[in-house]
């Protein structure tokens, strides 16, 4: 077991600038310790599936008391201090039914076709996440029981997407399902087994499409034995060790690299996401550094690697609820070297400016070919 913060793994809040937070230390062996919330809930409509009533077992199991809702809404009497009800929301594991709007795959370029989601929410303290603002309610992670229905709606969309299923460059891979989009899926599995459930159907589907996920979390374990059919690819979301401080309760950057290996160990496909770059002093030694870390850890496997380059980013509203997560943070969210770029739903994010992105995305080109010269570079953006 690793040396984390025991109040990181019962769930509550953590100064993301600590040293303990998300940093790589000399001695760390391992992972951190699987998340523990402090409080689970069970919603009415949750206990009626059989998966739902697993995933409160699970819980049962590691010594956490479950709550049984008499409804379907979670009234979780949060307290009225915006940083104590953060704290108690983060703790909070929610087990639920996904809703219809839920289960309606969306397209999620230019990752995948199609978005699948198991769950909303993520035990992580991540200074950055993308989630903040764009979420509705307290960050109570929410898993969802109605498992089968969620499977149901997958087949109906095989071959329909817009980017693999289209793109020449990327037509190989088949139809795409990205589990990843609102949710670390590995970060739960240990509660939820979900992401077992998903990679086993993938698995068994005789079909030209693809599961992926990426995650900041170690723990393969369940993964590793399972018939995943090489249609499952794998992964690991990565920032220099010294920019992982932005990563609080993640999974030190070492292990993920060694999940990573020990995933391609196991047939899997495997990838990188770079996400989110982060342009600060001294970026280029630190991800130059990352990329090669990355190739030792890989050093005498011949994975099908591919890599996913992300920048950062934010919205005024994400800049707000995170600004108040993290008040200690020193992530740059000052405006200095970003323009504006509207997204397709009309709302506005800070992106890094052009001549920025250029010399990063010609940075990473370079340097990708020159430490991974096999990798897929699938998107820059």
């Amino acid at each position: 077991m690793s040396d984390a913060d025991p109040g990181l793994t019962e769930g509550s809040a953590i100064d993301p600038q600590s040293p303990r937070a998300g940093q790589d230390r000399p001695g760390r062996k391992s992972n951190i310790r699987p998340w523990r919330p402090k409080r689970v809930v069970l919603t009415r409509s949750a206990l009626t599936w059989d998966h739902g009533r697993q995933i409160a077992a699970r819980a049962e199991a590691l010594g956490l008391s479950v709550e049984e809702l008499q409804s379907d809404r979670l009234a979780l009497d949060l307290p009225a201090d915006p940083r104590r009800a953060y704290a108690e929301a983060k703790a909070t594991l929610a087990v639920v039914v996904a809703p219809p709007s839920r289960r309606r795959l969306q397209p999620i370029a230019p990752s995948a076709d199609w978005r699948v989601d198991l769950a909303e929410g993520c035990p992580a303290h991540c200074s950055y996440c993308y989630l903040a603002g764009s979420l509705k309610g307290p960050p109570v992670t929410r898993v969802y029981a109605n498992l089968p229905e969620i499977l149901e709606e997958i087949p109906h969309h095989l071959g329909k997407g817009q980017v693999t299923s289209r793109q020449v460059a990327r037509v190989h891979e088949g139809t795409t399902f990205e589990a990843s989009c609102y949710t670390d899926p590995l970060a739960i599995e240990h509660l939820t087994g979900s992401l077992s459930a998903l990679v086993g159907w993938f698995g068994a589907w005789e079909a030209p499409a693809q599961l992926r996920f990426t995650t900041k979390f170690d723990a393969v374990a369940p993964l590793l034995s399972l018939d995943h059919g090489g249609r499952t690819r794998m992964r690991v979301s990565l920032n220099p060790a010294g920019f992982a401080r932005h990563e609080g309760g993640t999974s030190p950057v070492a292990a993920r690299l060694r999940a990573m290996r020990r995933m391609a160990e196991a047939g899997y496909r495997i990838g990188l996401t770079i996400a989110p770059i982060i342009v600060a002093e001294g970026w280029q030694d630190a991800y130059a550094g990352l990329l090669r870390d990355a190739a030792r850890a890989l050093d005498g496997v011949d994975p099908d690697l591919t890599v996913e380059l992300i920048t950062h980013r934010f919205t005024a509203s994400s800049k707000e609820v995170l600004t108040s997560w993290y008040p200690g943070s020193d992530l740059d969210m000052s405006g200095r070297d970003r323009t504006e770029k509207r997204t397709k739903f009309g709302s506005i994010k800070h992106v890094y400016d052009a001549p920025t992105m250029t010399q990063v995305r010609a940075f990473f080109e370079r340097e990708v070919a020159d430490a991974l010269p096999g990798a897929r570079i699938l998107y820059f953006t």
